[in-house]
């Protein structure tokens, strides 16, 4: 049916309607709406169906993408939800969450042409909404039932999707988690203005009612160190996350009133999920709030800030808006929602009195030479430094991995320099036989959409370890015989 595609030229990119500002900082609800049927397959037919879909090829996941916009441009949306849900475990939360302005869209073929980019991510998270309200999306269950255990240390997007293909395999699988809600990073780390939870909670479910059993407030190395574990299993794959904070380097950074991003984010999401109030040194109502970086967690916390009903919310980055590493598409959000931006601007030292701190002293910067990765090194301008009030600072510098050696009991399994755990880029597996890791513990704080891959190859890579562990256990059962 090409008569229902390329209607680029004819038809504008349309995102599905988003609330206005006053209305939608007044709760923590999704900020878009979604499309309705006829509107989801007509932004998809506004796809060029090109030789090279480069939206794919930049996409973690290589889903196929020009397929079930195609197949959604011509109504039919439950052979594109299942093409979609072939190569992702969570296509409707990448849909919500994904920088698609530096993945798929950033490299549509038509936004390169001058046209503006299909709107890939809400044509995707309309697909998988419609299939959930429609019953599309099946339980989980095994084709056959498999003898061997697969313990998951982790229960965010790769430790989900890793658990969702090996039990799709038929084997018996353990998630633990030393939170009380599984999802990691989906639950507690995002807003619900970005990803509401029971979008989150009903892939969970689907999880436990398909058989994978989740195993809640267990911390390894408390309730069991590595080694019982891989007694306990055949294998085992870490997918912790990373969630150390990096520290700000200043006067006054370990000052009462001085957060970290993650701290401040858990305790707000807790509040959402009906744990009660945040503490109140983690609540920004009726404050002065300064956050400290330029990532999509810095915009997590500006945002959520004017939510909880700050005074005032101010960003400041050391680098300029076009150098930011977070998505463009999340500062339009906050400024629309009343964050003042400091670009160019580094804190210096902050100040105050025992009972906490009360403003930022800081400075202004200038892009000089690039650095051996290219990009420009930002350095202060002499003789501007300013003052900015605060009764709260957010350090959201980014992450590093915890001491994963020590804390599990595990002084064998290697880590690099960073503290990552170390694995074959092939089969994820680490210098442990049958320990297997995945998501940021081993790559690094990245996207969502990097975890589900690297629970993907995992999953995989575990597979063909225990089939080929079964396969040697046979051979020596024969040769015993023999």
């Amino acid at each position: 049916m090409a008569e229902r595609l390329l209607k680029f030229v004819a038809t504008p990119r349309a995102t599905p309607p988003k609330r206005e500002a006053e209305a939608r900082t007044a709760d923590f609800g999704e900020i878009y709406a979604d499309y309705d049927r006829a509107r989801g397959e007509e932004q998809a037919s506004r796809c060029s169906q090109c030789g090279v879909p480069f939206c794919q090829n930049a996409c973690p996941l290589h889903n196929n993408i020009p397929d079930w916009l195609k197949m959604t441009a011509e109504g039919r949306l439950e052979d594109a939800y299942a093409l979609s849900a072939a190569t992702s475990t969570m296509p409707e939360i990448c849909g919500r969450i994904c920088p698609q302005d530096r993945l798929c869209e950033g490299s549509c073929v038509i936004e390169q042409a001058g046209w503006e980019t299909v709107s890939i991510g809400a044509v995707e998270k309309f697909i998988t909404d419609t299939a959930w309200e429609q019953g599309w999306v099946k339980p989980l269950k095994p084709l056959r039932e498999r003898a061997q255990s697969v313990g998951i240390i982790g229960a965010g997007p790769a430790g989900l999707t890793a658990a969702e293909r090996l039990r799709e395999r038929g084997y018996l699988v353990t998630v633990y988690d030393r939170y009380d809600r599984p999802g990691g990073l989906l639950i507690y780390g995002i807003p619900g203005f970005k990803l509401e939870k029971d979008v989150v909670a009903r892939r969970t479910a689907r999880l436990a009612e398909g058989g994978v059993n989740f195993r809640m407030n267990f911390e390894v190395g408390r309730d069991a160190t590595l080694a019982d574990l891989r007694a306990r299993h055949d294998a085992l794959l870490i997918a912790t996350g990373v969630y150390k904070a990096r520290d700000m380097v200043a006067p006054g950074a370990g000052s009462a009133g001085v957060a970290a991003a993650l701290d401040f984010l858990i305790a707000s999401n807790r509040s959402g999920l009906g744990d009660g109030p945040p503490p109140s040194m983690l609540d920004a109502k009726g404050k002065r709030v300064v956050v400290v970086g330029g990532g999509d967690t810095a915009m997590d916390c500006v945002r959520t800030a004017i939510r909880q009903g700050a005074l005032s919310v101010t960003c400041l980055y050391r680098r300029d808006r076009t150098n930011m590493p977070g998505s463009d598409r999340e500062v339009t959000h906050a400024e629309e929602e009343g964050v003042v931006f400091e670009w160019l601007a580094l804190p210096k030292a902050l100040y105050g009195d025992a009972a906490g701190v009360q403003g930022v002293k800081a400075v202004r910067m200038r892009l000089g030479a690039p650095d051996a990765s290219g990009r420009q090194t930002p350095e202060e301008v002499p003789g501007s430094e300013f003052d900015l009030p605060a009764d709260l600072v957010i350090k959201a510098l980014g992450f590093d991995p915890e001491d994963v050696v020590h804390g599990y009991g595990a002084p064998g399994l290697a880590v690099n320099r960073w503290g990552a755990i170390k694995v074959d880029n092939r089969t994820l597996e680490t210098n442990l036989e049958g320990v297997f890791a995945a998501g940021d513990i081993a790559r690094g704080a990245s996207l969502v959409v990097w975890a589900v891959r690297d629970g993907l190859d995992a999953a995989e890579g575990v597979h063909r370890y225990l089939e080929k562990s079964a396969a040697a256990k046979a051979g020596l059962a024969l040769a015993e015989q023999a």
